[in-house]
């Protein structure tokens, strides 16, 4: 545990003491905040409980792109420099490597994201919120943007640099977003396996208004395990064909 939280707080002062990470963060509040007055406001009069809903449907588009920018890096940014060698010859394992990194960028997402809370506040001055339902939306939009971050870590771990990983990462949510449109033209019980793999539809939406499920906590849970487990199998092959 010394060892992973070890990398994470050498990752997470990387975010800070380079220009993407402002950058990032910067773009991520800046385009939260046209769409929250564009799409979740709008010039139509609405109830404070569609505008929140509204909000966190398109913040959970900026929370996927914005968690996928971030951690494209993590890896092949490593191999790219040729540090991770060093990296990986020192005491630590292929494990601890990938839990530090993914705690570091979760970490700086989790900032990212109370950063934004100003937006579904500003509804309180004309209307009504519900505190549960804002506090079960950033859980959400924490949930879905931890299991972005798996993904594109394995990616990063597959691909040799930036670009590639981003374009890997980027195709591999794809797929897990559209799963409920096969699902629709599948029949059971592949169509419920696909419902359940969707990884917005089925799961995020009745978080976005308000309805913390368990299936769905450990639905997020389960994927982001899933693909860190395969990006340490990744690196420890790696090292064996080394």
């Amino acid at each position: 545990m010394r060892n992973i939280l070890l990398i994470a707080q050498r990752e997470f002062r990387g975010y800070f003491a380079t220009f993407s990470g402002y950058a990032i963060l910067a773009a991520h509040l800046l385009l939260s905040g046209l769409l929250f007055n564009i799409y979740a406001v709008g010039s139509r009069a609405k109830f404070s409980q569609r505008v929140i809903e509204d909000f966190f449907y398109t913040a959970s588009g900026m929370a996927m792109v914005t968690a996928i920018l971030l951690a494209v890096r993590l890896i092949a940014e490593e191999r790219q420099t040729q540090t991770l060698v060093l990296l990986r010859t020192s005491p630590v394992s292929e494990r601890e490597i990938v839990w530090g990194k993914f705690l570091s960028t979760l970490a700086f997402f989790a900032i990212t994201l109370l950063l934004s809370v100003y937006l579904p506040a500003l509804v309180f001055v004309h209307g009504k919120v519900s505190l549960a339902q804002i506090f079960a939306g950033y859980l959400g939009l924490f949930l879905l943007g931890a299991a972005c971050i798996a993904i594109a870590l394995l990616a990063s771990a597959w691909c040799g640099t930036q670009l590639m990983a981003g374009a890997g990462a980027g195709v591999m949510v794809t797929l897990l977003l559209v799963a409920w449109m096969a699902a629709r033209v599948s029949e059971e019980p592949l169509k419920g396996l696909l419902n359940y793999l969707a990884l917005h539809n089925q799961h995020f939406v009745p978080i976005s208004r308000g309805l913390l499920n368990l299936k769905d906590v450990v639905y997020y849970l389960a994927v982001t395990v899933f693909f860190l487990e395969c990006a340490v199998r990744s690196l420890e092959s790696w090292r064996w064909r080394e």
